[in-house]
């Protein structure tokens, strides 16, 4: 059972993603291994081994090297996350949040009533295309820049970079971008930008390290609080609504809090792959 429990279900010529105890205790059945099992005694058996087959641990792609330049990233980004700013610093993390449907209901959405009764959304909508919301975190205020385009280019990337350069103050000489490394982000219209705005310096998040970006958290915020029951008429309706929830945001926004400790758990893998003393030990 161990043995089978530690195989993927197509190799015992199983048509399941995972394991789970009722099929481990057919395969057997199945295969001859026992006259009869019932799932709770697989689950006992496998729990004494402590084995838990249909549980799944999203993990890094093994063919992204794990070597020094990758710790320098993860260094560079515990950096900009942690460390004081100077007056003339500003830190931001930029991302896209790619086809937002406003999904218009056929029936409007009922409101929650007492005596446990949930509100109501009607299960089929009209499709009425899709926006793509462009935003800048800014990772010690909180605050967020956004704006939505129908199309996600270097043309529309240029024009939160135009909207962010002209929300800063010029004291403000050094503004650090956090950003994944797609062609979006470093074409050459991007570069030529660059080129003559010296001050915006980018830091790109290392491959399948989304998650390391913090406007990623405040995306599931908004996926949350603002599109988990989505229903509007139409584009336009889903863009006010979009910007009226970044305004509300910013009438109470906050940080969220990235310390050295959030990367100990990155360092100490890193130290374990490299076979070296973790960066944070050594200093």
């Amino acid at each position: 059972m161990v043995k089978l429990a530690c195989e993927l279900p197509e190799a015992a010529r199983r048509s399941l993603s995972l394991w789970w105890c009722n099929e481990l205790a057919r395969t057997l059945v199945r295969d001859g291994v026992v006259a009869h099992i019932c799932g709770e005694s697989v689950r006992r058996i496998l729990s004494s081994h402590k084995l838990k087959p249909w549980r799944v641990h999203h993990w890094l792609s093994a063919d992204v090297a794990r070597d020094a330049a990758f710790g320098e990233k993860i260094e560079a980004l515990c950096a900009r996350y942690t460390r004081p700013l100077g007056a003339h610093e500003r830190v931001v993390c930029v991302d896209e949040k790619t086809s937002v449907q406003p999904r218009h209901r056929t029936t409007p959405t009922r409101p929650a009533r007492p005596g446990n009764e949930p509100v109501r959304l009607e299960h089929e909508y009209v499709r009425a295309g899709a926006l793509n919301g462009i935003a800048a975190f800014d990772t010690r205020t909180g605050e967020v820049l956004e704006i939505c385009r129908r199309r996600k280019r270097q043309v529309e990337f240029l024009e939160l970079l135009e909207a962010l350069d002209q929300a800063t103050p010029a004291t403000v000489t050094t503004i650090h971008v956090v950003c994944d490394n797609v062609r979006t982000h470093h074409g050459k219209k991007v570069q030529a930008w660059l080129a003559t705005h010296p001050r915006f310096r980018f830091v790109f998040t290392p491959v399948h390290c989304s998650w390391l970006n913090q406007i990623e958290q405040w995306f599931s915020i908004l996926q949350r609080k603002r599109l988990a029951a989505a229903n509007f008429d139409d584009l336009a309706a889903l863009e006010r609504a979009l910007h009226a929830f970044v305004a509300q945001w910013n009438e109470d926004c906050h940080p969220f809090q990235w310390t050295e400790r959030s990367f100990a758990k990155i360092r100490a893998k890193l130290a374990k792959a490299l076979t070296v003393t973790p960066p944070a030990a050594a200093a």
